[in-house]
């Protein structure tokens, strides 16, 4: 069962297990669980995202089954986090193995950024996330 879906799990357990989730490479069908039908993510400009993006929850869950042909061993190291009320704010450092080339990195090469999103939790799901990413080249 997923932790999102446990009796009163705090929206910080909610949010840590969908990145625990994401960390394992679950797929659309591993972090659906955590997310709310009107789920929406908005990226602020980014190397990968120059223009930033926003993404429905059918945008996300079709990104996340394709994200293991480009990514794998992801690692989020959680730095701080923040909670108010269904609020959490998290801090941290994420890293992947690049399975093909990208703009800036090639296959084998490991990708690094520093990300700061924000999460809003309601009834045990995440209904968004804004995404700050700071890629290293």
């Amino acid at each position: 069962m997923a932790i999102s879906s446990l009796p009163g799990a705090s929206p910080l357990d909610c949010v840590l297990g969908f990145l625990k989730v994401l960390e394992a490479g679950g797929g659309a069908a591993g972090i659906k669980p955590f997310l709310a039908e009107s789920f929406i993510l908005v990226e602020a400009p980014h190397l990968l995202a120059p223009e930033g993006a926003t993404r429905t929850l059918a945008d996300v869950l079709a990104g996340a089954d394709q994200s293991s042909t480009v990514v794998r061993d992801q690692k989020f190291t959680i730095r701080r986090t923040t909670c108010e009320e269904g609020r959490v704010a998290v801090e941290a450092d994420w890293s992947a193995t690049v399975l093909m080339d990208l703009r800036y990195w090639d296959a084998g090469e490991t990708i690094r950024a520093r990300t700061s999103s924000v999460f809003e939790v309601s009834d045990g799901l995440i209904v968004s996330q804004d995404s700050y990413d700071c890629y290293f080249r």
